[in-house]
């Protein structure tokens, strides 16, 4: 069978196509091949696409898209799918690893089968209080970066937000430079249950059903402002759990470890290639 053989994943349903680095490379992958490929009626259908490869005996390789064909320096909901397929295809053995990737050097901690696994991000500064002009029902704003920048809006209600047309209006706001940033939209969910986000993402430019990076940008925002202590433990639009632990030195956030899904829904063969 003729074809690019690919590998679909899940993390908290945040999709994303993964490729085996051993049998193609990114010089192979422009940007319209790439939203190909991540187009949901006439591609595979993703958020992302990723091509793990081998780099030692203890660490892999991540390079991440974005489904518009833009290069994303992580993902952390790729990186969970990554370190989870790493495993499954013997790049590494199961136990602590590294996975490198264009933010830095991120530890993953994945066993053998099962579908929960944890990151290890690099170090990064606290986010920042960030001025905007506050809409009823919106409490407050902060920015900082995981990777790729993230910002941050503790609202009272997530439900009654209309994320794609307000997240689109803060992804591209002027505050934020050209590139804009990711907007992720925060509120509890009452009692000991896990806090409720939803994430509008550049380079999708539309809601997605959950982010890694943006989930700890929330947490590490929560638990700057005094709001919260770790662990921070979220539910995504998708419906899983995503949980955050992080450590403060400073100005400086690290030892910040995510948790979540990695899940493969199935593999096959891309004939378009």
């Amino acid at each position: 069978m003729r074809g690019t053989l690919f590998y679909k994943m899940s993390g908290s349903g945040n999709d994303f196509v993964v490729l085996d680095g051993r049998a193609t490379s990114p010089q192979l992958w422009s940007p319209e091949r790439i939203r190909e490929i991540c187009d949901r009626r006439r591609g595979v259908g993703a958020d992302g696409l990723v091509i793990l490869g081998p780099a030692t005996a203890q660490s892999v390789r991540m390079l991440y898209w974005n489904a518009d064909g833009s290069h994303g320096a992580l993902c952390g909901n790729a990186a969970l799918c990554c370190g989870r397929l790493a495993v499954d295809l013997e790049l590494v053995p199961a136990g602590e690893f590294c996975l490198l990737t264009d933010a830095g050097v991120v530890r993953v901690a994945a066993g053998k089968g099962g579908e929960e696994t944890e990151v290890n991000l690099p170090d990064t500064e606290l986010p920042q209080d960030h001025r905007i002009d506050l809409r009823p029902g919106e409490r407050w704003c902060s920015f900082g970066s995981v990777g790729v920048p993230h910002l941050v809006l503790a609202v009272d209600d997530v439900e009654k937000v209309d994320v794609t047309t307000r997240g689109r209006e803060l992804r591209w706001h002027p505050s934020l430079g050209p590139a804009g940033a990711n907007v992720n939209f925060i509120s509890p969910s009452g009692g000991s249950q896990p806090r409720l986000i939803r994430t509008y993402e550049r380079g999708v430019e539309d809601e997605t059903l959950a982010c890694g990076t943006g989930t700890v940008a929330a947490a590490l925002a929560i638990a700057s402002r005094n709001e919260a202590q770790f662990p921070l433990r979220f539910r995504s639009r998708g419906g899983s759990e995503l949980s955050v632990r992080a450590v403060y030195r400073g100005s400086q956030a690290s030892e910040i470890w995510l948790g979540g899904e990695g899940r493969l829904v199935f593999r096959g063969v891309w004939e378009a290639a």
